[in-house]
C-alpha cells in the first residue's frame, strides 16, 4: 500500500481497521465496489489500488466537503472512470447504485465514524476541543442542526437523546443545566456546561462531553434510523459471494448491524404463531465474523479513535 502511505492527505486521515477491511472484503482485480461512507477517502484509495485499473468504485457521502476533497485528490481515478462520486446520504444507497449502474457488486463498505477532517474543522461543530458553531450536520442542506436541538427542544426530550444515543448516565442533570444556560451558541460553551454538570475526573478515559456530543450528532443526522434503513438494501446489490463490511463506533450502531446480520443468516425462524412454532428458510448471508474484529493495541496507539471501532463482515450466499 505504498501509494496510500505516501499520500499527505491520508497521513492526516487514518482509516480504521485498514488491513482488516481489505482482507475481509477479499476483492479481486477488476472488482466493483460501493464505499457508502467516503469520509476522508482512505479506504476508497486502498480499494482502488487493490482492484486495479479495470475495477470500479462508487463512493457516497452526504458531506459536500468530503466529495470535493476526494475529487481533487483522486482526480486521475475519476478521469479514468474508475471512481464515481455521489453526494447523498448512505440511506439512499439503492438509488445511488441504480443511477450509476452498480446493481451487482463484489463488495460494499460502511464506516460510520467521523473523518479526521470533520473533527478538525471547527466550523462544522463536531468537536468539543475547538470553538465553533453548534452544527454537526453531515449534509449541510438539511435544516436541523445541533443548535436547534440544544436551544429549542424540551428538557425531557433533550435528556432522552443524551441517555439513549449517548448512554449518558447524568443526562437529566446535563439537560437541566443546558436549558438553564440557554442560549448556547458554541461547542466550547456546551462542553463547559457538560463539564460543570459532570465534573472532571483525572483518570477518566474520555472527555466529559464526549457522550453528549456523540448523542447530538446521532440525533442531528438520524444515524441509527439510516443504518436500519440501508442494511436491507445491500443484499439485492451484492453478487452471490460478494461481501459486506461494516465498521461501527457506537454500541447501538453495532447492535443494529449484529442483529440484522444474524437474522439474515438464520436457516430456522422461531414463530409462535405457526403450528410448528417456526419454519425453515434459506439464509441470505454467511457470517464471516461471528464476533466483531477490533483494533490491535498497536493501531490504537497510532490512532486512538480506533479504540471503539468494530468491524463485522458477511458474505452473500449463492442461492
Amino acid at each position: 500500500m505504498g501509494t496510500l502511505a505516501q499520500d499527505p492527505e491520508n497521513a492526516r486521515h487514518i482509516p480504521v481497521l485498514f488491513d482488516e477491511v481489505l482482507d475481509g472484503l477479499q476483492l479481486s482485480a477488476g472488482a466493483t465496489v460501493i464505499d457508502a461512507t467516503l469520509g476522508g477517502g482512505g479506504h476508497t484509495s486502498a480499494i482502488l489500488e487493490q482492484i486495479g485499473p479495470n475495477g470500479r468504485v462508487l463512493a457516497i457521502d452526504a458531506d459536500p466537503a468530503a466529495i470535493r476533497r476526494v475529487s481533487e485528490r483522486l482526480v486521475e481515478h475519476i478521469q479514468n472512470s474508475q471512481l464515481l462520486l455521489h453526494q447523498d446520504s448512505f440511506e439512499n444507497l439503492s438509488t445511488a447504485a441504480d443511477a450509476h449502474g452498480f446493481n451487482q457488486v463484489d463488495g460494499i463498505l460502511f464506516d460510520f465514524g467521523l473523518s479526521s477532517f470533520q473533527l478538525e474543522t471547527a466550523e462544522r461543530g463536531f468537536s468539543f476541543r475547538q470553538s465553533g458553531p453548534l452544527d454537526m450536520r453531515f449534509d449541510l442542506e438539511q435544516t436541523l442542526d445541533a443548535h436547534e436541538i440544544v436551544n429549542s427542544w424540551l428538557e425531557d426530550d433533550l435528556a432522552d437523546i443524551l441517555y439513549i444515543y449517548g448512554e449518558e448516565r447524568r443526562s437529566r442533570h446535563i439537560a437541566r443545566l443546558i436549558v438553564k444556560n440557554r442560549p448556547v451558541n458554541t461547542t466550547d460553551e456546551l462542553a463547559q456546561i457538560v463539564e460543570k454538570a459532570i465534573g472532571v475526573r483525572r483518570k477518566a478515559k474520555i472527555h466529559p462531553a464526549t457522550r453528549t456530543f456523540q448523542a447530538l450528532r446521532i440525533a442531528v443526522n438520524r444515524e441509527l434510523t439510516q443504518i436500519e434503513a440501508v442494511l436491507p438494501q445491500c443484499l439485492p446489490l451484492l453478487k452471490p459471494g460478494g461481501r459486506l463490511a461494516v465498521i461501527s463506533f457506537h454500541s447501538l450502531e453495532d447492535r443494529i448491524v449484529k442483529q440484522w446480520m444474524r437474522q439474515e443468516a438464520l436457516t430456522y425462524v422461531h414463530d409462535p404463531t405457526t403450528i410448528l412454532g417456526g419454519y425453515e428458510r434459506q439464509a441470505e448471508i454467511k457470517l464471516i465474523t461471528r464476533k466483531p474484529i477490533i483494533a490491535s493495541a498497536d493501531e490504537i496507539k497510532r490512532n486512538p479513535r480506533s479504540r471503539s471501532a468494530k468491524l463485522r463482515i458477511a458474505e452473500k450466499l449463492k442461492l
